[in-house]
This record gives structure tokens, C-alpha cells and sequence, in this order.
């Protein structure tokens, strides 16, 4: 701008100047023909924004989605991007709710996420997927704990019975926490757990889920965090297929088969006799004598 003020000249646009120097180009070059702007110039973003943009995209659907479907063991969303269309997988305990009357409710919610998030006609679908095993859902039981403290259930009643729950269905250890104005003005916070359960290094990534939710309860806000830590599962349906690092087997040593020797003067040696291993032989038993 001070450039342009003291030449005299105004100021153009970065758009112009491209286009000016794409023009002198030409000329220099010889040819008659027009630069050719590329139609996509404006709609390229760089990778951060990108990146950005999906997080933004991901966690406002997610928002939407839990607020909608939270009464319907809603456990989580999945976005899967095609060439032709995006898929919207959600993930929830009780998928005929979700699908609605004749699948009346799954599409008013692809119309609010195609209105909302400018989705050309017919490029997203929202599916339905029901949860293998809720039990290792820490979303799914954070839910559940959350409409139990609603109903007016002691707290300590509640996250046993959702502590319980998790252990028999096959989790390795788990852990609820409850904080807040629980009983009296002063608050406090109630942990209980059960189990094995990790807190660092790699492994927490695969094997830990976790989830936190809040209860509006009349004297307060109450926060509550879920932990579960999954067994480790060769086929991958309920926990990750790699073994935790610091897991040691030991196996159970085979019999022991007889040594096979070769012969020493036309005698078999066959196993070590009490001579050769310690180079005398052994004591005789002494009977004991008769009176």
C-alpha cells in the first residue's frame, strides 16, 4: 500500500497481479492465447485447514448426535469419505430407535446433516449400527449411569450396579468417577473401580475407552468419568489384537525324551548313568540287621 502511494499508482488485487503476471508471460512467450485461470483456485484450502475443518466437522456432529439420539444408547459416529458420497456410520445400542417408524427419524436426521453442513442432494447417508457388546462402551454406560442419577438413584447404588455390569461382560478392570454436590453443599468426588487398569504408555490407546457426561440435577452439576479397559482379543471383535508389552507367557516344558547316543566299543551308551555324572558309583543300601 505505501508502495502503491508513493508511485502513484492503486492498488490492485493478489488476483489481478496473477493474472498480469500470467499476461506478461504470454507476451514474453510468443503466444496470442488468454491465461487460464483455474476454476478450483478459490476452493483449495491447505492441508492445517483441512485437517481443522474435519475436527470442527466430526466434533459438531457428534454434538448433534448425542443431544439427539442420547436416550437411544447412542455410543459413538464414524465418517467414511468416498468419491461418490460420505457415509455416517452411528454406532448405538437400540438401532430401531434410531431408524425410527419406517426409518422416519434416520432421515430427518440426513436431511438436518445435509442442510446444516451444505451437502449437495443424494452425497450423504446416515446409517445405523448396532454395538457388538455395550458393556465395553464406556459411552454407552456413561449414559446409563447419567438417566440412573436422573431418576433420583443413590449415587453409590447406581455406579456399583454400572460397575458390576461392566465387569461381567468381560472387561478387564474399569473405573467411575463421580464429582459434584453429591449429598451435602461442600462438594466431593466418589471413585470406584474394580479390576486391572493402566494409565500410561502406548497401550492406553487401544486398551483404554473412556467417556465423561454431565447430570443438570436440581442442587447442582455433577460430573461423571467412565473408564474401561479392555482384554486383549486375537480376532479383534471385543479388544485389541496386540498383547500388552509387559505380558509374560510361560509355557508349560515339554517331557523330556530320551538322549539318543552313539555307541562306545559296540555298547549303546544311552542316558548318563549315575558313573558318568559324578565319576563313582553309587552307595549301596545297607539292610538293616535282624536280632
Amino acid at each position: 500500500r505505501l508502495l502503491s502511494r508513493r508511485l502513484g499508482c492503486p492498488l490492485r488485487p493478489a488476483s489481478d497481479c496473477r493474472l498480469a503476471q500470467s499476461g506478461l508471460a504470454c507476451i514474453a512467450s510468443g503466444s496470442s492465447t488468454q491465461p487460464q485461470v483455474s476454476p478450483s483456485m478459490s476452493s483449495t484450502i491447505s492441508k492445517k485447514r483441512k485437517f481443522v475443518a474435519d475436527g470442527v466437522f466430526y466434533a459438531e456432529l457428534n454434538e448433534l448426535l448425542t443431544r439427539e439420539l442420547a436416550e437411544h444408547g447412542y455410543s459413538g459416529v464414524e465418517v467414511r469419505v468416498t468419491p461418490l458420497r460420505t457415509e455416517i456410520i452411528i454406532r448405538a445400542t437400540r438401532t430401531q430407535n434410531v431408524l425410527g417408524e419406517k426409518g422416519r427419524r434416520i432421515r430427518e436426521l440426513t436431511s438436518v446433516v445435509q442442510k446444516r453442513f451444505k451437502f449437495p442432494e443424494g452425497t450423504v447417508e446416515l446409517y445405523a449400527e448396532k454395538v457388538n457388546n455395550r458393556g465395553l462402551c464406556a459411552i454407552a454406560q456413561a449414559e446409563s449411569l447419567r438417566y440412573k442419577l436422573l431418576g433420583g438413584l443413590a449415587v453409590r447404588r447406581a455406579c456399583y450396579g454400572v460397575l458390576r455390569f461392566i465387569m461381567e461382560s468381560g472387561a478387564k478392570g474399569c473405573e467411575v468417577i463421580v464429582s459434584g454436590k453429591l449429598r451435602a453443599q461442600r462438594a466431593k468426588a466418589m471413585k470406584f473401580k474394580d479390576g486391572y487398569m493402566i494409565s500410561s504408555g502406548f497401550p492406553v490407546n487401544e486398551y483404554i475407552d473412556g467417556a465423561v457426561r454431565h447430570v443438570m440435577l436440581r442442587q447442582g452439576v455433577l460430573g461423571i468419568k467412565v473408564k474401561i479397559m479392555k482384554t486383549w482379543d486375537p480376532t479383534g471383535r471385543d479388544g485389541p489384537k496386540t498383547p500388552l508389552p509387559d505380558v509374560v507367557v510361560v509355557h508349560t516344558p515339554k517331557e523330556d525324551a530320551e538322549e539318543f547316543r552313539p555307541e562306545v566299543d559296540g555298547k549303546s551308551a544311552g542316558k548318563p548313568g549315575l558313573e558318568q555324572q559324578y565319576g563313582e558309583k553309587p552307595q549301596q543300601p545297607v539292610e538293616p540287621a535282624t536280632f
